[in-house]
């Protein structure tokens, strides 16, 4: 089993590549994404190259651990346990999208800028998660993904 230093080291090595990832891609950037996400106005489609590139490198590795017994760091896989689209998934996604377009930014970048001391992104952050917890309470926690058979 491998220690929680080794596992701590490894998720944060991982989370600096995807915060230098958002940053050096400009999905930091409300107004790169907004222009992104206006596909009847000025639409910016630099953005396409951010998900062409993260799309395949995630199916490599994705379907490359389903050869591995478990995880170098964890005792279990964590996969989707997902198996259709569900009322609460559709709204879910619907209130995701709309704050995505209306602020420009999701929680990732949100926290990769929270180090710029910008006040707005703070009021975000804070909303983000007032958002969360009233979800949370009326809705209650989403499901728990299986493991790796």
């Amino acid at each position: 089993m491998p220690t929680v230093f080794a596992a701590a080291v490894l998720a944060l090595v991982c989370g600096l590549v995807f915060g230098i990832g958002l940053i050096v891609a400009g999905m930091h950037n409300p107004e790169k994404v907004r222009g992104f996400l206006d596909l009847f106005g000025h639409w910016q489609p630099a953005l396409i190259a951010v998900m062409g590139s993260a799309i395949p490198v995630f199916a490599l590795l994705y379907f490359s651990s389903k050869r591995c017994r478990r995880p170098w760091f964890a005792e279990r896989f964590h996969y989707p346990t997902l198996a259709g689209v569900s009322g609460r998934l559709v709204t879910g996604a619907t209130l995701f999208g709309v704050g995505w377009g209306l602020v420009g930014l999701c929680p990732g970048p949100a926290l990769v800028d929270m180090f710029s001391l910008n006040g707005d992104v703070w009021i975000f952050l804070v909303a983000l998660l007032l958002g969360n917890r009233i979800a949370h309470y009326f809705f209650g926690p989403a499901a728990t993904p299986a493991a790796k058979p």
